[in-house]
Formats: C-alpha cells, sequence, structure tokens
C-alpha cells in the first residue's frame, strides 16, 4: 500500500522504514516539525523525571544536576533513547497516560517532587493524576511541535492522483493537522477515503469527531500493534 507517514521526525523515517520493510510504499511526509526550545532545565532538587515523549530527552541529556535521578518514561521508545542517553535508572510504561501514572505511583511515595519533561502543547495526564495523589510536579517545556501552514506538495499530488490508500496517525495533533491541512488545500474528500489507522482511540477523536471513517484502532498504543494491522501488500 502507498501510505502517508504525518508524523514527526525522528520517528517519522524510522516508519518509514518499518513500513518499507514489510514490503509497503510509505510516504514520509510530517505535518509537525518539532523544535527544542533551548531553555536550561530548572535545578531542583527533583526525586525523580517524568517523561511522556522521547523529545524531550535531548533536552536534559546533558543537565548534570539531573544525572543519576531514576525516570519514568511513558513507552519502550522514549526509555530506550532515555537509557541510551545514560539517563536513569529508567523505568518503562506501557505507553499511555494512565500507565506511567501507575508505574509512578507504584514507585515513590506522595511528596515526592518529579520533573515532567514535555512539550509546549501537552495533555492534562499523566501530571493531574500524580498531583492528585500527592505528587509535586514541575512542568519543565523542552521542545515545541508546531504545525506546518500547508499542506506536504508530495501528498497534495498523491491525494490528487489518488494514489495515496491509508494514512498512519500518532498524536491527536498529528491527525488533527493533517486533516486541517487536506481541507485547507482542497483535498479533504481524498483524504477522508483514506484508510486511517490510529495509535489510540484519544489519536483517532479529531478525526471521528469530523465524521473521517477511522479503519483502525490500537488497543495497546503500540506501533507494533498498528503496522500489523495493515494488510499485505498484493503479491
Amino acid at each position: 500500500m502507498r501510505i502517508w507517514v504525518a508524523r514527526p521526525e525522528p520517528g517519522a523515517t524510522r516508519t518509514g522504514a518499518a513500513l518499507a520493510a514489510q514490503g509497503h510504499a510509505p510516504l514520509v511526509a510530517p505535518v509537525l516539525a518539532v523544535r527544542p526550545t533551548a531553555a536550561a532545565p530548572p535545578a531542583g532538587p527533583f526525586d525523580a523525571l517524568l517523561l511522556t515523549s522521547a523529545n524531550a530527552v535531548p533536552a536534559i541529556r546533558d543537565a548534570p544536576l539531573l544525572r543519576g535521578l531514576p525516570v519514568f518514561a511513558v513507552g519502550a521508545r522514549t526509555a530506550a533513547l532515555a537509557r541510551a542517553a545514560g539517563l536513569g535508572p529508567v523505568r518503562e510504561g506501557r505507553g499511555d497516560a494512565a500507565g506511567l501514572a501507575a508505574l509512578v505511583a507504584d514507585a515513590l511515595a506522595p511528596g515526592e517532587s518529579l520533573l515532567h519533561a514535555t512539550g509546549a502543547e501537552r495533555k492534562p495526564e499523566p501530571a493531574a493524576t500524580l498531583m492528585a495523589a500527592g505528587f509535586r510536579i514541575t512542568t519543565f517545556v523542552a521542545y515545541r511541535a508546531e504545525a506546518l501552514r500547508t499542506l506536504p506538495q508530495a501528498v497534495g499530488l498523491e491525494l490528487a492522483a489518488g494514489r495515496l490508500e491509508a494514512a498512519l496517525h500518532y498524536s491527536r495533533r498529528s491527525a488533527a493537522v493533517a486533516l486541517a491541512l487536506a481541507d485547507g488545500s482542497g483535498h479533504g474528500g481524498a483524504f477522508r477515503r483514506l484508510g486511517h489507522y490510529c495509535l489510540s482511540s484519544d489519536v483517532a477523536a479529531p478525526l471521528e469527531a469530523a465524521g473521517v471513517p477511522v479503519h483502525f484502532v490500537a488497543t495497546r498504543p503500540r506501533e507494533a500493534d498498528l503496522l500489523d494491522a495493515l494488510a499485505p501488500p498484493p503479491g
């Protein structure tokens, strides 16, 4: 299948390679550009680090006051990058906010202080649950995910020609931006006819709210489950 990968880099290229290895024809064209804020993380002291995205790792890996702190990572990819950066010890969540909050609550006592390295656009969880449980959360905006102003040209050409068959969506925001850009460029109808594969029900929400049929929603927020759901290419 010809599949649009709209997620930001560096994950987009990695996903494209995985699709190509399965025999698909990926179109890697992110609709969000992740950029570091260049801000220095606060000094603390903190009892642990909270990571809800791998994009935050570059901003904290060289902070000497954060070295050696326990790291609670949302999922396997974030955990792997944190370990590779020399952070940790690292505890790995199951891939979602609820699982990450439970992981912290099982390991730490209420009242302890956590530094949440995150993006400028973020969801209330898991911080809201942890604060309600008595943890102290300091938010550090490590990066911004900036939406493109126009649909990537290659995507517009593929939609116009009817060559795209599916799109993969990894975040609620990138799915919403992809839809908005497609509508704004006059390709909304072709976009809606694609097979839409979403990493979770939260990711699928903006598409479903706009009446876009969603072909598949992963029951676990894992890329392997999303890729396994793709029909094998003919032949």
